[in-house]
C-alpha cells in the first residue's frame, strides 16, 4: 500500500504537466491550423476563378452584367462561400452575390491584394478574402473577390482543442496505471527474488532459476556478509581470552563432557631409535601445532599411523601410549600400515594426488588406480579403529586433513549418532581443477559424512561448495553454508587455524632475546654484527623456497652494501624423501643455495645457510628470537602457522614479517609486509624495507600482530569448532525427543 501510495506521488504530478502541456499547446495548434486552412482556401479560390474567368471575360466585352450575375450566384451556392463580388480596379462594385457589402465591400477587400493569409471581418465574422484578378488580352480588367467563411474553422478548432485535452488526459491516464502495473509486477518480482536470497535456497541451479537477474548480485552480496561477518567478529576485540581452562569449560557446558577422538595421519610424538636409546620428538606439522594443545585440553584419544623406529616398543597390548610423556594428558592410539599401503595411501594418493591437485603450485597430480584402493582400505581401517575407541554412541570425532577425505561418510556407518567434524588443512581448488580426480564424487561424497567441514578461508568454502554444486546432487543452502546430502546435513564454514599462544610460564623459560641471537651466531659460525633473516619450512615446493632463494639474490644484486652483512638461514625438515618430485625439489635448493654462495660469498662469509634437518621447537623458538627478519613465502598454503610462531616468540616487540599473499594468514595479519612471491623484485625490495626498517615501526607491526594471533589462537579455533558441534548435537537430541514422543 505504501509503495502504491508513493507511485501516485509520482503519477500525479505526471498528468497534470501533460494536461498543462495540452492546454497552453492549442494557441499554437489553433495558428497552424488556421495557416493550413488559409492555404486550402487560396487553393480553391484560384480554382473556381479558373472556372468562371471565360465566361466572365466574353460578358465584360458584350457588357452582359445579367450573365455575370448568373454566373457568380450560381458559385455563391458552396456553404463556405459567403459572398462574391466583381470589382473593376478603381474598388467599384459590378455585381455581387451573396454576403457581399456594397460600396465598401471591393474596397476593404482590394487592400488584402497580396496578403499572404487574409483574414478579414465581413458582415459581421471573420471571412477569408480572396482576390483573384481576371485578365483579358490588355492586362487586368477586373477583380473577382471571393468571401470565404471561416466559422466552420472555430468549430473545428474547439472540436480539436476538445479532442487533444482528452487524448492527452487518456494518454496521461494509460501512462500511469501501466507504470503503476509494471511497477507492481516488477515490485513483486523483485520482493519474490530477495526472499529468495534471504530464504532456505535449493540447488545451485534451482537457486539460479530462483533468483532470476539477482542471481550474481546474490554472489556478491553473500561473499561480502561473510567478508563483514569476520571483520566485525575481528572488530569486536577479545572479550574473554580463549585458553585451555575456556576450552575445557566449554566441553563440560555445550557437550557435558562428551568423548573427543582425532583422527589424523601425523602423530604428535614419535618414539625414534637412535644409538641404542627411544627419543620422543614432535613432527614438524602444522596439523601437530594446531591440534596438540586442543587435545591436551581434552583429554582424549588420538588416533593416528605410528610410523616410528621404536613406536612399537612404547605402546600397551591395545596399541596405546599416554602423551606427552612425564604428563600423559591424553591417549595416542596407533594404526600400524605395511610398506605397500603407506606407499599406495600416503605417497600415492594423497601427497602424489590430492596435495598438488589442492595447491597451486605448477606439480601435475598423479592419479593411480592401485594408489586409491589403499587409500580407501586405509580410511576403512581408521574408521574401524574410532569405533572401536569409542565409549558412547555419540563420541565427537575431528578428522583431519586430506588423507582422510573417505573417513568422515565411514565412520557414519559405524556411528551413526556421531558429531563429525573435518578440518581440511590445505587449500581447497575451484570445481574445474578437482574434476581432474578421477574419484571426484567418492571424495566429495566421504566428507559430506561430516556434521561440520571446516576450511581456514571463506574463499575455501566458496569453493568447496560450488564444486558440491557442481558433481553432486545434492542441496545446498548458500546463506546458512549447509549442504544436504542423502538426509545428512554438514555445516561448510571458515575457522582460520592458529598457534597455542605462549603461556607466562613458558615465556619465562625462553632466554632473553640477545642471548638467543648470541647462541645462533655461535651456533652457525656467524659474525657477531651480521643481520639474521630466517625461513622455516619442509622441504616442498609449495612453501617458496626457490622464489625466497632468488629474492634474497636479487636483494644483492640491487644493494651489494648488504654483502657480508646479510644471511639468510633456511630451515627445512625433509619430507616425503621417497618421492621423486620432493628428491627434485631438494636438490634443486642445494644447488641454487651452492650457486649464491659462490657468487657472494667468500672464506669467511656464506649469505645463505641451508639447514636439511629437523629442529625441535625450542631450537627453532630460538631462531625466532635472534632473527631480524622472517620470510614466510608460500605459493599457496591453507594458513601456515610459522608467521605466527614467529610472532608469538618476539616478546620484545621486534623484527619484521614477510609474508606471502597466497597464504591463509595473510587475510588475519595484514601488519605484515604482504608480498608476491612470484614477483621477485617486490619480495626482494620488501626484504631491504624490513632490513631498514626503524625500531618504532617495527615495534608498532609486531605488537598489532601479537594481539591478532593471542586472541585468535587453537583454543579459540578448536572453541568454535566445538561449539557449534554442540549446537548441532543439542538440536539432533531435541528432534530425536520430538519424534520419540509423536511416535508414543
Amino acid at each position: 500500500m505504501n509503495s502504491l501510495r508513493l507511485q501516485f506521488r509520482f503519477l500525479f504530478p505526471l498528468v497534470i504537466v501533460l494536461v498543462a502541456a495540452a492546454y497552453f499547446s492549442l494557441p499554437l495548434i489553433d495558428k497552424l491550423t488556421l495557416r493550413w486552412f488559409s492555404r486550402d482556401l487560396s487553393l480553391r479560390g484560384t480554382l473556381v476563378v479558373s472556372s468562371l474567368e471565360d465566361s466572365i471575360s466574353d460578358a465584360l466585352r458584350t457588357h452582359d452584367l445579367e450573365r455575370i450575375q448568373k454566373a457568380i450566384e450560381r458559385v455563391v451556392t458552396d456553404e463556405r462561400l459567403l459572398g462574391v463580388g466583381l470589382c473593376d480596379t478603381t474598388g467599384k462594385l459590378i455585381v455581387s452575390a451573396g454576403v457581399f457589402a456594397p460600396g465598401e465591400g471591393c474596397a476593404a477587400a482590394l487592400e488584402t491584394a497580396g496578403e499572404t493569409f487574409p483574414v478579414r471581418s465581413f458582415a459581421g465574422g471573420n471571412v477569408h478574402v480572396g482576390v483573384h484578378p481576371i485578365r483579358g488580352s490588355s492586362g487586368a480588367v477586373v477583380n473577382l473577390v471571393l468571401l470565404h467563411d471561416l466559422s466552420f474553422i472555430e468549430r473545428r478548432s474547439r472540436d480539436t482543442r476538445r479532442y487533444l485535452v482528452i487524448l492527452l488526459t487518456g494518454l496521461g491516464l494509460v501512462v500511469a496505471v501501466t507504470t503503476i502495473v509494471v511497477a507492481q509486477l516488477t515490485l513483486r518480482g523483485w520482493m519474490q527474488n530477495t526472499r529468495a536470497l534471504l530464504s532456505d535456497g535449493g540447488s545451485g541451479v534451482e537457486n539460479e532459476r530462483r533468483l532470476g537477474e539477482l542471481a550474481p548480485l546474490a554472489v556478491e552480496l553473500r561473499a561480502r556478509l561473510r567478508d563483514l561477518e569476520d571483520e566485525f567478529r575481528r572488530a569486536l576485540g577479545p572479550q574473554l581470552e580463549w585458553d585451555p581452562e575456556r576450552l575445557r569449560s566449554l566441553l563440560r557446558t555445550q557437550l557435558r563432557d562428551d568423548e573427543v577422538i582425532v583422527v589424523s595421519n601425523r602423530e604428535p610424538y614419535i618414539h625414534e631409535q637412535v644409538d641404542g636409546n627411544i627419543v620422543v620428538r614432535r613432527p614438524a606439522s602444522g596439523l601437530v601445532t594446531a591440534v596438540e594443545p586442543v587435545m591436551r585440553a581434552c583429554s582424549g584419544t588420538w588416533i593416528a599411523h605410528g610410523g616410528g623406529s621404536a613406536d612399537r616398543q612404547t605402546v600397551d597390548a591395545k596399541d596405546r601410549v599416554r602423551v606427552p610423556p612425564g604428563r600423559e594428558e591424553y591417549t595416542l592410539r596407533r594404526i600400524w600400515l605395511s610398506p605397500e599401503e603407506e606407499q599406495g595411501y600416503y605417497y600415492g594418493f594423497a601427497n602424489e594426488g590430492l596435495w598438488p591437485l589442492c595447491h597451486v603450485a605448477h606439480v601435475r597430480p598423479v592419479f593411480r588406480e592401485s594408489d586409491w584402493h589403499q587409500y580407501v582400505a586405509v580410511n576403512r581401517r581408521f574408521a574401524e579403529a574410532v569405533a572401536a575407541e569409542a565409549v558412547s554412541e555419540d563420541p565427537v570425532v575431528l578428522v583431519q586433513d586430506y588423507h582422510f577425505a573417505l573417513l568422515p561418510a565411514m565412520i557414519r556407518e559405524y556411528l551413526p549418532r556421531a558429531t563429525i567434524l573435518t578440518f581440511w588443512h590445505i587449500p581447497w581448488p575451484n570445481p574445474e581443477s578437482f574434476g581432474i580426480c578421477p574419484w571426484r564424487r567418492e571424495i566429495l561424497r566421504g566428507m559430506l559424512g561430516s556434521t561440520i567441514l571446516g576450511f581456514h578461508t571463506r574463499y575455501h568454502c566458496k569453493n568447496f561448495i560450488e564444486t558440491v554444486d557442481r558433481y553432486l546432487e545434492a542441496r545446498i543452502e548458500h546463506e546458512h553454508s549447509i549442504i544436504s546430502h542423502q538426509d545428512d546435513e554438514t555445516l561448510v564454514e571458515s575457522y582460520p587455524i592458529s598457534i597455542e599462544w605462549p603461556g607466562p610460564r613458558q615465556v619465562a623459560d625462553w632466554p632473553a632475546v640477545d642471548a638467543c641471537r648470541r647462541a645462533v651466531v655461535e651456533r652457525l659460525g656467524l659474525a657477531s654484527n651480521v643481520r639474521l633473516a630466517v625461513g622455516v619450512d619442509r622441504f616442498d615446493y609449495t612453501k617458496g623456497i626457490l622464489e625466497r632463494l632468488n629474492a634474497v639474490e636479487r636483494l644483492l644484486e640491487k644493494h651489494p652494501e648488504w654483502v657480508g652483512k646479510l644471511v639468510f638461514v633456511q630451515v627445512a625438515a625433509p619430507s616425503r624423501s621417497s618421492l621423486e618430485e620432493y628428491q627434485s625439489f631438494q636438490q634443486r635448493i642445494q644447488l641454487q643455495c651452492q650457486r649464491i654462495n659462490e657468487r657472494f660469498g667468500g672464506a669467511d662469509y656464506q649469505p645463505v645457510l641451508l639447514l636439511a634437518e629437523h629442529h625441535e621447537h625450542e631450537a627453532l623458538t630460538e631462531l625466532y628470537r635472534a632473527a631480524d627478519v622472517c620470510l614466510v613465502t608460500s605459493l599457496h598454503d591453507g594458513m601456515n602457522l610459522v608467521c605466527k610462531e614467529f610472532v608469538a616468540a618476539r616478546d620484545d616487540e621486534r623484527g619484521v614479517l614477510i609474508l606471502s599473499r597466497f597464504a591463509g594468514a595473510a587475510r588475519e595479519m595484514t601488519e605484515a609486509l604482504i608480498v608476491n612471491p612470484y614477483h621477485v623484485e617486490e619480495s626482494a625490495d620488501a626484504l631491504h624495507q624490513a632490513l631498514t626498517m626503524p625500531d618504532a615501526e617495527q615495534r608498532e607491526r609486531m605488537a598489532s600482530l601479537r594481539m591478532t594471533v593471542r586472541e585468535y589462537n587453537v583454543f579459540r579455533w578448536a572453541g568454535r569448532m566445538l561449539a557449534d558441534a554442540g549446537r548441532f548435537r543439542l538440536r539432533q537430541r531435541i528432534e530425536a525427543r520430538v519424534q520419540r514422543v509423536r511416535s508414543e
